[in-house]
């Protein structure tokens, strides 16, 4: 069996929240956040840890309303999930989020995109099982 990286974003529109698994232990691990202020600075901080991690897939979390009702968000994240395929390559699998944020408890201020990313990630290992 073939080890593999994988790469998942929590993305945002002010934070991205990046964490790293591969496919062996299949256990995921917040990474980092991405706080850059516009999306060239973004995709230059992307690109950076997809040379140093090397993944062979990107997971990124769709948000849903409850009742599984598409909004603006799952739009966006939908484009940015098509622009990593778009302009590095790389296959991308989208994982419904809809109960990630449950699992977490952020105290006023925190920054928990990492986790968040963990999580989904840990969803997307678990799915794939």
């Amino acid at each position: 069996m073939t080890i593999a990286t994988v790469l998942a974003f929590d993305f945002g529109l002010k934070r991205i929240g990046v964490a790293v698994g591969n496919t062996m232990i299949k256990q995921a691990q917040p990474l980092t956040v991405i706080h850059s202020a516009t999306n060239d600075a973004k995709f230059k901080d992307i690109a950076a840890l997809l040379d140093e991690w090397k993944p062979t897939l990107c997971v990124v979390g769709l948000p849903f309303h409850p009742d599984g009702a598409e909004h603006e968000m799952t739009r966006r994240c939908r484009r940015f999930a098509h622009q990593l395929e778009g302009r590095f390559g790389m296959q991308t699998v989208l994982v419904d989020e809809r109960y990630s944020s449950s699992v977490l408890q952020a105290k006023r201020g925190e920054v928990i995109d990492a986790q968040a990313a963990a999580v989904i990630l840990q969803q997307y290992f678990d799915d794939i099982n």
